[in-house]
């Protein structure tokens, strides 16, 4: 059983723990429930320029003038599949009448179907990535009736395919959670490795299908001799909206889709004209610029909190164990009043409520990390808040103010969920 550092077993199916206060999805939930509120508290107050998407994601519906009259799930497809094909296939490099292409309504919903239709009930899905699966993984897995083994890297999962019974999928991440990426070497011998036995390969490239050619110079998803990838068309170099983009062999998408409309997966094909404006746009030097930017706000965040300050070549975090280590001991405490994820769903709550900053950690439900992520940050955002060094200095700040408040269960529970403790457990933690 994993635990963190001071101790806390993760929960089931989650990389870290959870603890007394956000217990759940459903509380998760209510804590994106009462962002909402805070949001509209600020812009009511202070106007949208005091709102600031700094989460790395777009999530928004971009729509041309000339494609308002095509919100429609009949003509929209008619008027607009065969370019959303074309350019969907070279975005995950597939070849036309080797390869199909289908539109989720989320990348879970494309991993969900993609599974569910690969496994069957007792097989074995084993997945593989730099450090571990993103939760949408192992539940997926979970919901096809399959035992799940994670792995790191391809050593182990060479012995995991030694040791593993009826592995009919493996689940290749090649941009973790933590965006640690898998080299080119290693992704080529983990292909051969589940090739060997006989099990297919299923990428999870929610990001890494970007990430991956224009930071690293790797091949795109389906140029991987992989049977099906994913990506999310709402990060790194897209614009949303919020969709699974699905390729593969095309037999294998034909099965994938029927799963996907028998239980509600597909994505509606009215949003297919903005799938279009969003790949059509796509240029890898905007992941490049995205990074860069990320990169500066890293530095001048590190030079305020030193080697707290972890760095991937993409990306920056402060992890979830060492937002609660500053916050205690800058509150003078010995004993941990609450878990890491609640440190960091608190600190996420200050920034947006304090600086009106939208973070990552507001998009997952649950969460896929217990960190607070500083990621593919839009330079034109962060110069409209203020330039990096602000933006540092707002997290500096909001550490401290989690600090003060760390010890009352009371106001920790209005600050997350707008909502008071009763008054019987109205009492410091």
């Amino acid at each position: 059983m994993k635990k963190d550092k001071f101790g806390n077993v993760h929960t089931p199916g989650l990389p870290y723990a959870r603890g007394e206060l956000i217990t759940s999805t459903q509380d998760d939930i209510a804590k994106l429930r009462n962002a909402w509120t805070v949001i509209r508290q600020r812009i009511t107050e202070h106007g949208r320029d005091a709102f600031f998407n700094l989460t790395g994601l777009e999530r928004s519906l971009r729509c041309e003038s000339e494609d308002l009259d095509l919100l429609d799930d009949e003509l929209a497809p008619a008027l607009h599949m065969e370019r959303l094909q074309a350019l969907a296939l070279d975005h995950l490099g597939g070849l036309p009448g080797k390869h199909d292409i289908a539109v989720m309504n989320r990348q879970t919903g494309a991993l969900l179907a993609a599974t569910l239709t690969m496994v069957d009930p007792g097989d074995t899905v084993v997945g593989v990535s730099p450090s571990y699966s993103h939760p949408c993984v192992t539940r997926a897995a979970a919901r096809a009736g399959a035992h799940f083994v994670d792995t790191v890297g391809s050593n182990e999962l060479e012995r995991a395919l030694a040791q593993a019974q009826k592995v009919s999928l493996v689940v290749l991440t090649r941009l973790a959670v933590s965006y640690e990426i898998l080299s080119i070497d290693e992704i080529r011998r983990i292909v051969g490795l589940a090739k060997q036995t006989g099990a297919k390969v299923l990428v999870d490239d929610a990001g890494g299908a970007r990430v991956g050619p224009a930071m690293f110079d790797q091949p795109r998803a389906l140029e991987l001799g992989v049977d099906v990838a994913s990506t999310g068309l709402d990060k790194y170099g897209t614009v949303g909206p919020r969709l699974g983009l699905l390729g593969g062999y095309t037999e294998l998408v034909d099965r994938i889709r029927v799963c996907a409309v028998e239980l509600g997966l597909e994505a509606r094909p009215m949003l297919y004209p903005a799938v279009v404006r969003s790949l059509e746009q796509y240029s890898p030097a905007r992941v490049r610029e995205l990074v860069a930017t990320t990169k500066n706000v890293a530095s001048e965040l590190k030079a305020i909190l030193g080697d707290r300050v972890c760095e991937t070549p993409v990306i920056a975090q402060l992890k979830g164990e060492d937002i609660l280590e500053v916050a205690m001991e800058r509150a003078n405490i010995s004993k941990p009043p609450i878990v890491p994820y609640e440190a960091t769903a608190t600190l996420a709550m200050l920034l947006l409520r304090d600086y009106g900053i939208l973070t990552v950690h507001f998009a997952g439900l649950p969460p896929g990390t217990s960190a607070l992520l500083i990621k593919f940050l839009p330079p034109e955002t962060v110069a409209r808040f203020g330039g990096p060094q602000k933006f540092a200095q707002a997290i500096d700040r909001s550490l401290h103010n989690l600090a003060h408040i760390i010890e009352d269960a009371n106001q920790l529970r209005q600050l997350i969920f707008g909502t008071p403790l009763p008054v019987t457990q109205a009492v410091n933690v």
